[in-house]
C-alpha cells in the first residue's frame, strides 16, 4: 500500500508492521479508545493470532509505554485531536502489504469508521463506538460525560477520571473489585479535544469526526453495543448503525446482553472477541 504523509513512528510499530508483512498472514489492526492504551488489546491480539491472523496494535501518537508511565507524563496526551490520531493510524495501515481488518473500541470505534470510510479496511468491527454529533439523548451518557463537560475550559490539558467516574462510565456492569482492577491497570489521562470535536460534528461540515458512510469501498461492518453501557448507551450505538446503514456494503448490529463499556477489557472479553472473530472470518 502507498505511504501517507510523514508521521512519527515508535520503533515498536515499525517492528509490528514488518512482522505482519513478513508473516504473509491477514493483519488485524486494533484501535483503542480515549481513556485506554494499546495494552488494552493484549488478550485480543493473542486470541486472533491463535486463530491464524497477525495482530497490529498501534499506539496513539506520542503515547507512552504502559499506563503507569502515561499517568506520570499526562502533558504528552493533552494536545491530540481526531485528525492527529486518524492520520497516525492511517500511516500504519498504509505500510501494511495487505488491507487489514479493523477493530476499534469506544473512540477507537469511531476511528475505525473514519478509516473504513477512506477505503482502508477489508472488514470492520466497531465496539461501543463513540458518537459523532447530536444523537439520542441519554441521562446515563450525560452523567458519564460530566467529567469532560466540567473541564470545557481546559482544552490544552489532560483530564483524569476518578475511580467513581470510571466505574460509572466504563465498569458499571462489574463488581467493585474488578472495576478497581480495570482502573488501576488501564486508565490514563487524556485530552478533551477529541470529545469536543465529536460533540459538535453535526455543526461543523468539515469536522475531523466525520466518518464517510457512503463510499462503496468501506467493506463489511459490524457494530457492537453493550446492553448496560453508560458511556455509549445502545440507543446511541444504534443511531451510528443507522448512519452506517446508508452504505451499500453489509452493515450489522449486535447488542451484547448484560455488558457495559468495559466489555473489551473485563473478564468477559473473550465472548466479544469471539463474536468479532466470527464476523471477520466470514470475509478475510
Amino acid at each position: 500500500m502507498s505511504q501517507s504523509a510523514a508521521t512519527r513512528f515508535p520503533e515498536e510499530e515499525f517492528d509490528q508492521v514488518d512482522r505482519a508483512n513478513a508473516s504473509g498472514k491477514q493483519p488485524v489492526l486494533f484501535v483503542h479508545g480515549l481513556w485506554l492504551l494499546d495494552s488494552s488489546w493484549e488478550h485480543w491480539a493473542q486470541f486472533f493470532e491463535d486463530a491464524g491472523y497477525v495482530a497490529v496494535t498501534p499506539k496513539w501518537a506520542d503515547d507512552h509505554e504502559g499506563a503507569r508511565r502515561a499517568r506520570e507524563h499526562p502533558e504528552a496526551l493533552a494536545y491530540r485531536n481526531i485528525a492527529d490520531v486518524a492520520a497516525h493510524q492511517q500511516a500504519v495501515i498504509e505500510r501494511l502489504d495487505r488491507k487489514p481488518a479493523l477493530i476499534g473500541h469506544s473512540f477507537g470505534g469511531l476511528l475505525v469508521q473514519i478509516l473504513a470510510g477512506r477505503g482502508l479496511a477489508a472488514v470492520t468491527v466497531a465496539i461501543d463506538p463513540a458518537s459523532r454529533g447530536v444523537l439520542p439523548a441519554s441521562l446515563a451518557a450525560a452523567k458519564a460525560a460530566a467529567p469532560i463537560l466540567t473541564h470545557h475550559g481546559h482544552r490544552r490539558r489532560a483530564v483524569a477520571l476518578t475511580f467513581e467516574q470510571f466505574r460509572y462510565g466504563f465498569a458499571n456492569a462489574l463488581s467493585k473489585d474488578e472495576a478497581r482492577q480495570m482502573y488501576d491497570a488501564y486508565r490514563v489521562d487524556r485530552s478533551i479535544v477529541p470529545i469536543t470535536q465529536a460533540g459538535i460534528a453535526d455543526l461543523d461540515h468539515h469536522s475531523d469526526a466525520d466518518a464517510d458512510e457512503k463510499p462503496g469501498g468501506r467493506g463489511p461492518m459490524l457494530i457492537i453495543s453493550g446492553e448496560l453501557d453508560h458511556q455509549v448507551p445502545p440507543a446511541i450505538v444504534h443511531a451510528t448503525y443507522g448512519r452506517q446503514g446508508m452504505n451499500p456494503g453489509l452493515t450489522q448490529f449486535l447488542e451484547v446482553k448484560d455488558r457495559g463499556h468495559s466489555l473489551t477489557i473485563d473478564s468477559g472479553w473473550r465472548d466479544v472477541a469471539r463474536i468479532s472473530l466470527d464476523f471477520i472470518h466470514r470475509f478475510v
